[in-house]
C-alpha cells in the first residue's frame, strides 16, 4: 500500500509558482534578479475597494456567509455579465470561490469522472491539465501553431473529438500567449460543442485586458451554447486584486451549481466576507476608471516590449491582444534547440531573469515574460537578455 495517496502524488507544483518563488529566494539572498515569471499586477488595489474593505471589517462584517456568496456580491456578478458580456445568469446560477483556481477546481470535480477526456489547446496555462487529471481525467492537447495566433479552430476539436470527450476548455485572452478568439472562432467551436454535446469551460480571467480586437464571451452566443457553458472569471488580474482570493463560476444548469457548492462546503465554505463586500464595488462600476488606468499602462508597456523584442537578434513576438504576457520564440536562438527550460535556468543564472519555459505550457521553443511591472524593469530586463543572447 503507498503512503501517500496516487492523485495527490499525480498533481505537480504550478512551474509559475516555482520560479516566482525561486526568483525571490535568490533576491533574498542578494542576488539582483528580475523576474518576470508571475502573472501578478504590479498596481495596488484600488483605494475605493480597500475602503469598502475597512468598512466592513469596522462594521463587525467578519463571520461565516453562504456558501456561494453573499446576496448583494452575487447580485453584482449577475448585473456585471449582463452590463458587459451579455449573459444573463440568475444569482443562484453563480458560486464565488477563493480564486479562479477554486472555480475551476469545483467545475472538474463535479463534471469529470474516471478516463474522461478534456480538450485543451495549447500553449495553455500551466493548472489545467493538472486538475484535469486530479479529477480523474485525461487532459487532450490540442496543438496550435504561432502562424494561427495559437488559437485552435473548431475542426481541430472536431478532430480530436471520441466517445470519453466530455469538455472544451478556453482562454480567451489566453495565458501564455495573450491572443483573442474571435466572434467568428467561438461559433465555429461552439457549432462542435452543441454537435456533440459537450460542455465548455471557458476562462474569461483577462477579459478587462483587452487592447486590440474585442472580447466575447461564448455563453453568449446563443441558448444552446449557453447551457452547456461554465463561464470562470475574477478579480485578480484586472482589478489588482491577487491577494484577496476572488473567483466565480456562472453556469445555467443550476444542478451543477449545487454540486460545486456542496463540495466547497466541505473544503472551504465561503470565500473572505471581507472580501466579498469589497469585491461588490469592484464589480459595479466603482473602480472602472482604475481599471482602465491600468490597462492602458499595460497597453503601453506590451507596445513598448514588443518593439525592444525586435531589435534582438533570435528571438520573436506575436503581439498580445491582451493579457500582460509575451510568449516569447527563442528556436532561433543558438546553442538551445528551442529548449526552453535550459534556456529559462541559464538566463537566471547568468543575468539573473527569470522567466517561466515554454515547455510548462506545452510548447517548448518559447518562454513566458509577464509585463506586469513597470517600464523600466522591463526595458532592463529585456537588455539582459539581447546582452545574454549575444554572448552566448
Amino acid at each position: 500500500m503507498s503512503k501517500y495517496s496516487k492523485r495527490i502524488q499525480s498533481l505537480s507544483e504550478s512551474a509559475t509558482i516555482a520560479v516566482a518563488t525561486l526568483a525571490r529566494k535568490l533576491q533574498a539572498e542578494g542576488r539582483d534578479i528580475l523576474s518576470f515569471s508571475a502573472g501578478e499586477p504590479d498596481f495596488d488595489t484600488p483605494k475605493v475597494i480597500k475602503e469598502e474593505a475597512i468598512r466592513a471589517l469596522n462594521s463587525g462584517f467578519t463571520k461565516y456567509t453562504s456558501v456561494a456568496g453573499i446576496p448583494e456580491l452575487l447580485e453584482a456578478i449577475s448585473q456585471k455579465l449582463k452590463r458587459d458580456n451579455n449573459l444573463s445568469y440568475e444569482p443562484k446560477e453563480i458560486i464565488v470561490s477563493n480564486g479562479a483556481k477554486q472555480s475551476l477546481f469545483n467545475a472538474f470535480q463535479a463534471l469529470i469522472d474516471d478516463g474522461d477526456e478534456v480538450l485543451i489547446p495549447a500553449p495553455y496555462w500551466v493548472t489545467y491539465p493538472e486538475l484535469v487529471t486530479y479529477s480523474g481525467g485525461k487532459p487532450v492537447f490540442i496543438n496550435t501553431n504561432e502562424e494561427y495566433g495559437f488559437r485552435a479552430r473548431g475542426i481541430d476539436f472536431e478532430n480530436a473529438i471520441t466517445s470519453k470527450t466530455k469538455a472544451i476548455v478556453l482562454t480567451s485572452p489566453s495565458n501564455p500567449t495573450g491572443m483573442i478568439y474571435s466572434k467568428d472562432e467561438l461559433e465555429d467551436i461552439a457549432q462542435v460543442a452543441i454537435k456533440h454535446n459537450l460542455w465548455v469551460i471557458s476562462d474569461e480571467m483577462y477579459e478587462k485586458l483587452v487592447y486590440d480586437g474585442e472580447f466575447v464571451s461564448i455563453a453568449s452566443l446563443n441558448d444552446e451554447i449557453s447551457k452547456r457553458t461554465i463561464t470562470i472569471n475574477g478579480l485578480s488580474k484586472a482589478v489588482a486584486m491577487t491577494g484577496w482570493r476572488m473567483g466565480y463560476a456562472a453556469c445555467k444548469d443550476k444542478n451543477l451549481v449545487k454540486l460545486m457548492d456542496n463540495l466547497q462546503s466541505q473544503c472551504t465554505s465561503n470565500i473572505n466576507s471581507i472580501t466579498q463586500k469589497a469585491s461588490v464595488i469592484a464589480l459595479n462600476g466603482s473602480a472602472d476608471t482604475d481599471i482602465e488606468y491600468m490597462r492602458e499602462a499595460f497597453r503601453e508597456r506590451r507596445d513598448v516590449a514588443c518593439d525592444l523584442i525586435e531589435e534582438i537578434a533570435g528571438i520573436s513576438v506575436v503581439k498580445p491582444q491582451g493579457a500582460f504576457y509575451l510568449f516569447i520564440n527563442i528556436q532561433n536562438v543558438k546553442g538551445f534547440n528551442g529548449d526552453s527550460m535550459r534556456f529559462c535556468k541559464e538566463l537566471l543564472e547568468k543575468v539573473g531573469v527569470a522567466l517561466v519555459p515554454g515547455s510548462a505550457f506545452g510548447m517548448d521553443g518559447f518562454v513566458r515574460m509577464s509585463f506586469a511591472c513597470d517600464l523600466e524593469q522591463i526595458k532592463e530586463g529585456l537588455d539582459r537578455i539581447s546582452r545574454f543572447i549575444r554572448e552566448h
